[in-house]
């Protein structure tokens, strides 16, 4: 692993983004060796799906927090349809 290439699991939300948002632009140039762009794409997948991870994380959160803020249904009440 090269210097600049922190680990992900390092990177902020906003590190990983701007850093998947900037291999993008480097791979649309379409001015990088075939190796390198094997490397990049790598990364980039790896940094897609910590992000969705991530952003799949926080949404369980807020849905748990929405949920302690309606207060508990009892089950007749409870919504059990899929959206």
């Amino acid at each position: 692993m090269s210097e600049d290439m922190r680990p992900i699991e390092e990177l902020s939300f906003r590190e990983a983004m701007a850093e998947l948002d900037s291999i993008v632009g480097m791979l649309e140039s379409n001015t990088l060796e075939l190796e390198e762009s094997l490397v990049k794409y790598e990364r980039g997948v790896a940094l897609l799906r910590a992000l969705k991870g991530r952003l799949g994380e926080a949404q369980q959160k807020v849905e748990v927090l929405m949920g302690e803020l309606s207060g508990d249904k009892d089950d007749e009440a409870r919504d059990t349809t899929l959206s």
